[in-house]
């Protein structure tokens, strides 16, 4: 349906809807199929047509196992005395008959008003006949059931009819009647801004219009009964109108037809509203005499007003949604420009920028993250071929995160807390202001859930016995053991479920098992290959085997193996039965086609100085752009997309004008939250994952894969000649003491200013015990 996202009923949840009520169907032949094919929908015990009994023009009645009673009459006029009666109740039964009432009356009339108008009286005749069953229905006490749906009237293919049919029914007559019927009925009473303000339509009937656009000429074969396929997903829209509203309004919002958005809850409404009023109190305070925004206070309101948006976006009818489509040509094409915009953007550096550089890494993060966005909005998750590769770059961001802290922290040694702290606010701060604000669950943004575990499991690894870190073979035997005892921990799913039930009791946290099981399991090995590259870089440098006279002879083999990897990695992934079969040897493969590529990215100084403008752009605020995509680009909780454009024919330019605000957003926030991140903890934020590059020292040495390198002769300090330090270098520098931002300078009589960075995360922690505590929602954080 066109600006709004159907949900696929099965059997169970069309069941449960009407569990014990009554269905009835009223109408003529076309609206006896759709009534088979509802029944067969709601029960597949049931038939999806009528007997062949010869009977065909006669009443049927049904009761499925959930003991629904579906009815239908056979009235192509409308105008029997059971219909009347149907649409007429008597005083008793609208009043004390409650459990007698139809949860839902379908009427579908019009045709036989136009195949036998010597005798029906003709168009006159329906056009009285549907007025007077409006009006009593508009006028009655209550409705003569839950929901009351008029049928528009189906659309003929004339090429197509009998000779008697042909010369009855006119295309321009049956156009009369709809038109007629939808402005009686008046569809567009539920609209956006109705549903935006939480109004329901102001009918007290339902019209599904979108009946006529889904019929195919093709997939009839008289002109006017169409096929089965048609009827059932015509079928599906009467369930929409029928249940969706009646669901639970909870995440994921993924039945946004028929459907009004629940108004916040009321701990949800204190967070909107504390993040509303703080942002709108720095604003207030940092305007001028020319209404300017004071950049001091600039990071708190970009990040409360993006927040803002991204509700609006997701939470509000604000704008449309719309289910997926996925076209490989569209798919190929999307890749193919993205492609075509990287390469174009290449530029390089004066001199060789080493191993893994901060350009290479950004550049890196931003090509995945336009492959895995693209993959998300055209839902190519079915497609095998393309799910396989997409996993393996979800894998390289977890080898980048092993690699990146591991390296961190055998150069520097510095365990304390408040890296970790400044790590953990960083990766989750917009994480969790989403899962507050939009009541979802925590782990449904699963990428900085799962980056934040593994950035502990990794402290942990290299914190203990860390005075013997330089000891290699107790390094690597650390970190064996750590695998093998994450391995086993995962193997046991008493232990994970255990853990989440202590969470749900202490903290209020309920957080699915399984779920998570599944996540961490598909990558729980990537991540010890980034720690043990790290080892494997640091020790090439130390012992300066770059120098070795066989060095030129291992990266000629190396190149030769990582080609041959990745030619191998592609046949296998394509030759998979589905992506399930696939999904059991990535925890075990996922590592060879990163370290092949990581191999070959780095042959050549030549490779190491370049890097594209573009992608790196991108994957400066690549956390953030996963994470918003989730509500602002896509929609629904990453099940549908937004339409900036209300008209499904526009939806290339609305892609265009939503890809520019989603992007803009996502590149603004990322640098408020490391802005934000800075004042939490005290200290200038110098992760990855910020687009603020650190100030210390700009060279380091390099570990080359040729000799042809610069980097066998630089060393820690400044060295002319060198070429820049790579991110985990800098990242490794640290920095010095840090003052709180001017923005909070004028708010120092805050309590919450003079704790330091335990103080401050501890009271966040409370709070946020407080609101799971308090939280209605089912899903809680």
């Amino acid at each position: 349906m066109t600006g709004c996202m159907l949900y696929s009923y099965q059997p169970g949840d069309a069941s449960q809807c009407l569990k014990s009520s009554r269905v009835v169907f009223v109408g003529d032949s076309v609206t006896r199929g759709l009534f088979f094919q509802f029944m067969h929908t709601v029960d597949p015990t049931l038939p999806k047509e009528p007997p062949d009994d010869g009977a065909k023009h006669s009443d049927h009645s049904y009761v499925s196992g959930s003991q629904i009673n579906f009815d239908f009459v056979w009235d192509p006029f409308l105008n029997t005395t059971s219909t009347l009666a149907l649409i007429n109740p008597p005083r008793e039964h609208s009043i004390g008959g409650q459990s007698e009432r139809p949860a839902l009356l379908v009427l579908g009339s019009g045709l036989w008003y136009l195949r036998y108008a010597d005798t029906s009286g003709g168009l006159s005749a329906w056009e009285a006949n549907i007025e007077a069953h409006i009006e009593a229905i508009n006028r009655a006490q209550n409705k003569p059931a839950d929901e009351v749906i008029l049928l528009p009237v189906e659309e003929i293919v004339p090429s197509k009819l009998s000779s008697e049919r042909l010369d009855t029914m006119h295309s321009s007559d049956i156009d009369a009647m709809n038109s007629d019927l939808h402005h009686r009925i008046k569809p567009s009473a539920n609209s956006s801004w109705s549903q935006f303000v939480g109004s329901a339509s102001s009918s007290r009937i339902s019209l599904p219009s979108v009946f006529n656009k889904m019929l195919d000429d093709s997939q009839t074969q008289d002109g006017l009964h169409f096929a089965e396929a048609i009827v059932k997903a015509q079928a599906n829209v009467l369930l929409n109108l029928r249940c969706n509203d009646k669901w639970p309004q909870t995440f994921p919002m993924d039945k946004t037809c028929c459907r009004l958005y629940p108004w916040p809850g009321p701990v949800q409404s204190i967070v909107l509203a504390s993040l509303l009023l703080y942002t709108f109190a720095f604003l207030y305070c940092s305007r001028t005499e020319a209404w300017v925004v004071s950049k001091e206070r600039l990071p708190v309101i970009i990040f409360g007003a993006s927040i803002s948006i991204i509700y609006l976006a997701d939470r509000t009818g604000l704008w449309l949604k719309e289910q997926k489509q996925f076209n490989s040509w569209t798919f190929g094409f999307l890749c193919l420009a993205s492609l075509a915009a990287g390469l174009a953007t290449v530029r390089r550096a004066d001199k060789d920028l080493g191993f893994l550089n901060r350009d290479q890494t950004d550049e890196w993060k931003g090509w995945m993250q336009i492959a895995i966005l693209i993959y998300h909005y055209l839902g190519a998750s079915k497609i095998s071929g393309i799910y396989n590769p997409i996993r393996v770059l979800v894998a390289a961001y977890l080898f980048m995160t092993g690699y990146g802290h591991t390296m961190f922290y055998l150069k520097k040694a510095d365990f304390g807390c408040l890296r970790v702290f400044r790590i953990l606010v960083r990766l989750n701060l917009l994480t969790l202001t989403l899962a507050y604000t939009m009541d979802t669950n925590y782990l449904s943004y699963y990428f900085a859930p799962l980056v934040t575990m593994w950035f502990l499991i990794i402290y942990l690894t290299l914190w203990i016995g860390s005075q013997f870190n330089d000891n290699t073979s107790f390094l690597v035997t650390k970190i064996m053991l750590s695998m093998g005892t994450f391995a086993a921990f995962m193997n046991q799913a008493w232990l994970l479920e255990g853990l989440f039930e202590i969470l749900e009791r202490v903290f209020f946290i309920r957080w699915s098992a399984r779920e998570w099981t599944f996540r961490v399991s598909l990558d729980q090995y990537v991540v010890y290959s980034g720690m043990f590259a790290a080892l494997a870089a640091i020790k090439i440098r130390d012992n300066h085997l770059t120098e070795h006279p066989v060095w030129p002879m291992f990266v000629r083999v190396s190149i030769g193996v990582s080609a041959t990897v990745f030619v191998w990695f592609m046949y296998f992934e394509l030759v998979q039965e589905s992506k399930f079969t696939y999904n059991a040897w990535h925890p075990y493969i996922s590592s060879l086609p990163i370290l092949a590529f990581v191999a070959l990215r780095n042959a050549t100084p030549f490779l190491r100085s370049c890097s594209s403008r573009v992608f790196a752009f991108i994957g400066k605020c690549s956390l953030e752009t996963f994470i918003i995509q989730f509500h602002l680009w896509l929609a629904a909780d990453t099940k549908g997309i937004l339409l900036l454009i209300p008209r499904t024919n526009w939806r290339a330019l609305n892609f265009v004008l939503s890809t520019a605000l989603f992007i803009y957003i996502s590149h603004q926030v990322a640098w408020a939250t490391g802005e934000i991140t800075g004042w939490i903890c005290g200290e200038e934020n110098t992760l990855p994952t910020t687009r603020n590059a650190p100030t210390a020292d700009p060279h380091s040495e390099t570990v080359p894969l040729t000799m042809g390198g610069t980097g066998n002769s630089c060393s820690e300090t400044n060295t002319p000649g060198c070429p820049p330090r790579r991110w985990v270098d800098r990242l490794a520098e640290g920095t010095g003491p840090h003052h709180s931002p001017d923005f909070l300078k004028s708010w120092s009589g805050v309590p919450l200013r003079r704790l330091d960075a335990k103080g401050k995360i501890t009271v966040w922690a409370g709070l946020m015990w407080l609101a799971n505590a308090l939280w209605t929602s089912p899903l809680r954080h």
